[in-house]
C-alpha cells in the first residue's frame, strides 16, 4: 500500500513539473526531489523514464476521462453543444502542457503513441454519442468525415492557438468552438 502511494506521488510530481516547466522535461532527480523521495525510489517503481511517462499518461487519461464525462447528452442541440464545448475547453485549459509533452514524447514510445491514438478515438466516441441525433442523418462516410472535422476543431492545440496566438479569452474561444460545431453539424432531425 505504501509502495503504491509512493508510486502515485512520483507520478503526480512528474505531472506537476511538466505543467510548470514545459517544454523542459523533468529529470528523475527533479521528480524525486519534488515527490520527496530519492532517485533510487523512482527507479524502484519505474524501470526507466519511459515507464514513468507511460504511468503519468495513464493517470492523466483517467483524469481527463472523468473530466469529460458526457453531460446534457439528452438536451437540445444548443445545450449539447454548450456542454461539450464547456467540458472540452476546461479539459484543454487544464491539460495543455501535459498533452504537448505526450505528443512530443510519443515518437520515442509505442506505448505513448498508442495512448495518444486512444485519446483521439475517445474524443470521437464522445462526440458521436453527444451529437447522435444530427450524425444519424448522415451516411457512414460523411458521418466519419464530420466526426474527424469536429475532432480537429476541438483539438487541444486548436484551443491553444485561440488562446495563445490569437489572444482570445476563455469565453471568446468557447464561443468560437460553439459556432464552428453548430455550422459543421447537419440539422437536427425533427422529433
Amino acid at each position: 500500500m505504501r509502495s503504491e502511494r509512493t508510486r502515485q506521488l512520483i507520478v503526480e510530481a512528474y505531472l506537476a513539473l511538466i505543467r510548470e516547466e514545459w517544454p523542459v522535461l523533468p529529470t528523475a532527480a527533479k521528480v524525486a526531489a519534488r515527490a520527496g523521495y530519492s532517485v533510487r525510489s523512482v527507479f524502484e517503481r519505474f524501470p526507466d523514464i519511459n515507464a514513468l511517462q507511460v504511468a503519468a499518461t495513464d493517470y492523466s487519461i483517467t483524469q481527463v476521462v472523468a473530466m469529460a464525462a458526457s453531460r446534457d447528452s439528452g438536451g437540445d442541440r444548443a445545450a449539447r453543444i454548450e456542454s461539450h464545448v464547456n467540458t472540452r475547453a476546461r479539459a484543454s485549459e487544464h491539460w495543455l502542457p501535459l498533452w504537448r509533452a505526450f505528443i512530443s514524447l510519443q515518437n520515442g514510445s509505442e506505448e505513448l503513441k498508442a495512448r495518444v491514438r486512444t485519446m483521439r478515438e475517445r474524443v470521437l466516441s464522445l462526440m458521436e454519442h453527444m451529437y447522435e441525433p444530427e450524425l444519424s442523418t448522415l451516411p457512414d462516410t460523411a458521418r466519419r468525415q464530420t466526426l474527424i472535422a469536429l475532432e480537429a476543431i476541438v483539438d487541444v492545440e486548436s484551443w491553444a492557438r485561440m488562446r495563445e496566438q490569437f489572444g482570445l479569452s476563455f469565453d471568446e474561444a468557447s464561443a468560437a468552438w460553439v459556432q464552428a460545431i453548430d455550422r459543421i453539424l447537419p440539422p437536427t432531425p425533427s422529433p
